[in-house]
This record gives structure tokens, C-alpha cells and sequence, in this order.
């Protein structure tokens, strides 16, 4: 085995750990990137890219099938899956290309391939080829889906999101099992494509959302499209034949078999840091044994070993993983010198129809942090303009803002064009502006930022009317 040092050693090479060698290499130090497995980003080999590809060409489905309402009847509508699918591998495979691309340029004697483990505090073995001796380490190796071993057990039909863009063609029935965003992106689009879709959520959450009223609208209009089984336990999954059945238990008790041709578990994603022997290093693991870390410096405890991206177990998104993966680094490079860097406004989009989104503090953590000092104002798109022209009108949209402050504090929303909706309301948030100079903003006519404007309207009336008063036993729904 041979033995090399460098000054950081980074383990992965996703988008966190291309972000942190970069960072190192720009303060000026010796760095190596570690690779286990395939290069290529989540993002763009079964993250982000490849699932717009598919929702995009089921938006196009969709449209089809909606124009009716316009008074526009197309013709018979033909629906080609493995047109579908080897679009959307040519383009992922596309996309990963940049990102191959970008690794191309990292010198070849900065890159060793093979899985790394602690060894000691400073100190990783790469399988059984190298060991590299690094006073500073950045872990930067990414999440996988949780695929229960029982359910595995029913064969290869029984998958995680990742393997769906190797599909050379759209299956005639699918479970998804549940209802986070990727179970809901996924599930929409392949309903649209044609395929015979259930969804098992074992309660009533939906994607991100915190805010009951806009969890219940999300729920409400995905169902009006969706088959979807809410408070449904799966209690079993079995091979049957070339089909998978699946046994569930309902909220009432009541007990159900299907048959799918595939089940698609989307259930969560977790670190993969089980398998890097962190029991070497003496750093303070949380109850999932992710290393304890601060978000602003992404140093774990006051050690040289640092966290980021979906490993850090924190907000597992690309932005962040960017963000996170340039802080470590740098502070890798500088360490003992830590010091905070760039964390932006939390901001997440789940692109169903409508989409759901959240910018900004959560409901859940103003309930926690703002108890009695924030106030709510809301808006339903059913009757908004624009979205009434575009035949889009469901959802709505909460916003939050502080008593006595008047500052804006986040928001939650299922709303058509979400995505641009949210980009606005976190960069006021990021900007600290208050909900008086946000509507001294312009707005355009028709757009459905007007919804916006309604919604801010109504916070700015609770804002004035101030905190109603404490009452013990009552629970965090402000501007009720």
C-alpha cells in the first residue's frame, strides 16, 4: 500500500466535494478529491436534471389533455415511453458530460478513486490501495435512498428514485410510496405519462410544508389528480409473478392488496457516513451518527474534519450543497482559523402542479422560535386573476411576518409558478425588508405575483391589529 500527505483531503466528488477541493486548492493548499463511485453530481446523473426531464414531458402530456378547457381539442393523444425515456437518458447523460468535464480538469495526481475510511483523525485508507495522511479532512459524500431490506427483498422491480432514469420505457402501474417531493414529482409526472400511479403516504404531510391550511391545499388539489392513500401503512411487498403485490393498512384499519408493476420507494434519502468509520475520528455523532456541525462553518466539534452537502444531513438541495461544499473548504484550508461564510435564506421548490415551495423560516420554526410574535396573511388562487386565465387556479399561498418589527419572515405556498413566487419572497427574506416596503414594490397586471400582493395586504392588516393575547393550551396558529 502506498502512502501519500497532502494538507485536505476531500472525500467525494459530487457537487459539495467539487466545491470544497476548489475552495482549498484556491487558499493555496495541496488537496485531493476522493471518489468512491461514479463521477457525476446527484444533481445530474438522478437528482434535479433528470426528473425536470421527465416532468417536463409530462407538463407537455398534461397540456394536451387540458386544452379541452380552452376550447381546444387536439387529436388522439399517443403517449411513446421509450421516447420519453431515451430522452430523458441522452440529456442526463448530457448534463452529467459538464460535470465529467469539470472533473477532467482536476490534476490527475489530485484525484484517487476508491472508498476512503478513517483510519485516525488525520489519517484515511482508499480500499486497500493508498493510505493519505491529511491534517484536514472535508466529508462531502452525498445521501442514497432508503430502501427497507424487507421490501428489497421482493427483487429488482423494487427501486429508489436514482434507478427510474434507467427505465428504457414507462411501466403500465406504479406505487410510489411516499409523499416527499421526490415521491410527488415522480408520481405526478409518471400519472401524466400514462402510467396507472398510487401513492401510499403514511400521514398527511406533503413535500416541505410545515403550515397545516397550506399542507391541506396541497393535498387537496394533488388529490383531485393523483390516486393518493393517505394514513397508509405498507405492510408488505411481495413478487408475484412478473408484478409486485403490495399490502397496506389504511387509517381505519382496513387492509389492501394491488398489484404494480413497479414500486418506487421515496421514502427519504440518507448521509451515506456509515461506512467511513468515523468511530476513529471522536466526533459527536447525532441520532443518525451524522457528525454534530455548525452550519455556519460546517467544522464538526472544534476537529479538522468538516461536513457539507447532503452528508451534513442538513437541507439536502444543490444550492446548498455549493454553499456548503465552498465553506468547508475554505475553512478546511484556514483551519484553526475558522469563520462563518455565506448561508443563504432557505429556499425549496417541489415541482409538482401546482408546485409547492418554501422561502424563508418555516412554520415550524416560527411556531418554535416565534411564539405569539408573528402574524399570518394568506391568499387563495382559486379566484386570481391570472391564474383563473391560465386555468391554474388552486392552491394558496401564507406569508409570515413580526409583530412590533413588521419584518418579513419566510412563507409556504402550493401555488401555480411557485418557483418564481419563492425566488421573490427569499430574497426580500435574505434582504430583510418589511412586508410596508415590499408592497412599495411594483406590480404588474396581469401576473400572479398579484396573488402576492394580496396575501402581503392581508399580513400588513395582522401586523397592525398586533399579537392577540397568550392563551395557555392554545396551539401556534397565529393571524387566525
Amino acid at each position: 500500500m502506498r502512502s501519500i500527505a497532502t494538507e485536505v483531503a476531500v472525500i467525494g466528488a459530487g457537487t459539495a466535494g467539487l466545491n470544497a477541493y476548489r475552495a482549498a486548492r484556491a487558499a493555496g493548499r495541496r488537496a485531493v478529491l476522493i471518489e468512491g463511485g461514479p463521477y457525476g453530481t446527484t444533481c445530474a446523473r438522478v437528482g434535479c436534471m433528470p426528473s425536470k426531464l421527465l416532468i417536463a414531458a409530462a407538463e407537455a402530456a398534461h397540456a394536451l389533455a387540458a386544452a379541452p378547457g380552452f376550447g381546444v381539442h387536439p387529436g388522439a393523444v399517443r403517449v411513446d415511453g421509450a421516447a420519453v425515456m431515451a430522452r430523458v437518458r441522452a440529456e442526463r447523460d448530457r448534463f452529467v458530460g459538464f460535470v465529467l468535464d469539470s472533473v477532467e480538469q482536476v490534476p490527475v495526481t489530485d484525484k484517487l478513486h476508491g472508498h476512503a475510511r478513517f483510519v485516525a483523525p488525520d489519517c484515511l485508507q482508499v480500499d486497500q490501495h493508498t493510505e493519505v495522511r491529511a491534517p484536514r479532512v472535508v466529508i462531502a459524500t452525498g445521501s442514497s435512498p432508503v430502501l427497507p431490506p424487507a421490501w428489497l427483498a421482493a427483487g429488482p422491480r423494487v427501486t429508489g428514485s436514482d434507478a427510474v432514469f434507467d427505465w428504457t420505457a414507462l411501466p403500465a402501474s406504479v406505487a410510489v410510496i411516499g409523499s416527499g417531493i421526490i415521491g410527488l414529482e415522480l408520481g405526478q409526472a409518471l400519472h401524466r405519462l400514462g402510467v396507472r400511479v398510487a401513492l401510499y403516504a403514511r400521514g398527511d404531510s406533503m413535500a416541505q410544508l410545515g403550515d397545516p391550511a397550506v399542507g391541506m391545499a396541497a393535498a387537496q388539489a394533488l388529490a383531485r389528480e393523483l390516486d393518493i392513500r393517505f394514513h397508509t401503512v405498507v405492510k408488505a411487498i411481495a413478487a408475484d409473478g412478473q408484478q409486485l403485490l403490495v399490502r397496506s393498512r389504511d387509517g381505519e384499519g382496513r387492509l389492501r392488496e394491488e398489484r404494480y408493476d413497479h414500486v418506487l420507494c421515496a421514502i427519504g434519502r440518507q448521509p451515506n457516513v456509515h461506512q467511513l468509520g468515523l468511530e476513529t475520528t471522536g466526533l459527536v455523532m447525532d441520532r443518525h451518527g451524522v457528525p454534530l456541525v455548525d452550519p455556519h462553518t460546517m467544522q464538526c466539534g472544534a476537529s479538522a474534519i468538516f461536513i457539507a452537502g447532503d452528508a451534513s444531513n442538513e437541507r439536502p438541495l444543490l444550492p446548498e450543497a455549493v454553499d456548503q461544499g465552498k465553506i468547508a473548504g475554505h475553512n478546511a484550508a484556514r483551519y484553526p482559523q475558522v469563520a462563518p461564510g455565506l448561508r443563504r435564506t432557505p429556499l425549496a421548490v417541489a415541482f409538482t402542479e401546482p408546485q409547492i415551495a418554501t422561502a424563508g423560516a418555516s412554520y415550524r420554526t416560527l411556531c418554535a422560535s416565534h411564539a405569539g410574535r408573528f402574524a399570518t396573511g394568506q391568499v387563495s388562487f382559486e379566484d386570481q386573476g391570472r391564474s383563473r386565465v391560465m386555468l391554474q387556479n388552486q392552491g394558496l399561498l401564507r406569508v409570515y411576518g413580526e409583530f412590533g418589527t413588521d419584518r418579513f419572515l419566510g412563507a409556504e405556498m402550493v401555488a401555480p409558478r411557485a418557483e418564481h413566487l419563492a425566488h421573490l419572497l427569499a430574497w426580500a427574506c435574505q434582504a430583510g425588508l418589511t412586508v410596508a416596503a415590499m408592497l412599495d414594490m411594483p406590480f404588474y397586471h396581469p401576473v400572479v405575483e398579484e396573488g402576492l400582493r394580496t396575501a402581503l395586504r392581508d399580513l400588513s392588516r395582522q401586523l397592525a391589529q398586533g399579537p392577540a393575547p397568550a392563551q395557555d393550551g392554545v396551539p401556534c396558529c397565529p393571524g387566525e
